[in-house]
């Protein structure tokens, strides 16, 4: 009986030990895009050099995941929840690699608009997006961590938020280049930015469903919210350009 009960001890530490790695990833994730767009909106070329560099540490953390996740699963067997949490533990991390990767980007840009910013107001709306797509990532963390199934849903149901915040920031852009060519370099850089933020949402959409995953045994297959009409509305501005 001893010897399981230390089995038993041993494998919940493993668990808590994964799960703390998530969550130390998330969070350095979110300081990433945190400071990718005060980069941008600040034109500060050392914050983000700052992330850029820093990058390598978020993908060293999904690799240590899913080195760690893997043995777990080999040498464990874990069976229902518990194998659901090591299996979803590597989807999130991938997940939140993939956050690092488009704040990396979106920091790349402020070098690529080195003396080539216009409106400030547009960058706000980069801005603003980026502030629902970080309450979207640590909304979903949270739920993650708890295994909250309605914080994780209510995430989920939310991703069309950041979609309409995007398709009409995208307008915006749109109307600001065709009225002075010369604002095209500059608007078509924050159209990335606008686009790696509304990304970074639906990642965050994708460890909602990882959410429900482990706590109902089941995949999320209802259609997800989505209200991204931008490939429209670019269809009508070329369309009105004719």
């Amino acid at each position: 009986m001893a010897d399981n009960e230390h089995i038993v001890s041993s494998f919940d530490d493993e668990l808590n030990e994964l799960a703390q790695k998530i969550a130390e990833m998330g969070g350095i994730a979110e300081q990433q895009v945190g400071d990718s767009v005060a980069a941008l909106a600040r034109r500060d070329s050392d914050l983000a050099q700052l992330v850029i560099v820093s990058d390598r540490r978020i993908d060293d953390m999904q690799r240590e995941i899913e080195d760690q996740a893997t043995q777990m699963i080999a040498r464990r067997q874990p069976m229902a929840q518990d194998l659901r949490a090591i299996v979803a533990s590597i989807h999130v991390a991938n997940d939140l690699e993939r956050v690092g990767d488009l704040a990396k980007n979106t920091a790349k840009r402020v070098f690529a608009l080195d003396g080539n910013f216009g409106a400030q107001r547009l960058v706000a709306g980069v801005e603003h997006i980026a502030e629902m797509s970080l309450a979207q990532l640590k909304d979903v963390l949270d739920a993650y961590t708890s295994r909250n199934i309605e914080g994780a849903l209510a995430v989920w149901h939310r991703d069309d938020e950041v979609d309409a915040m995007y398709t009409s920031l995208f307008r915006e852009l749109l109307t600001y280049m065709m009225e002075d060519p010369r604002n095209i370099t500059f608007c078509t850089h924050l159209l990335f930015c606008a686009k790696n933020l509304e990304r970074i949402g639906d990642h965050a959409t994708n460890i909602a469903e990882n959410v429900h995953y482990i706590v109902e045994g089941t995949p999320l297959t209802d259609e997800r919210p989505k209200n991204d009409t931008s490939s429209v509305t670019a269809i009508e501005f070329t369309e009105s350009d004719d």
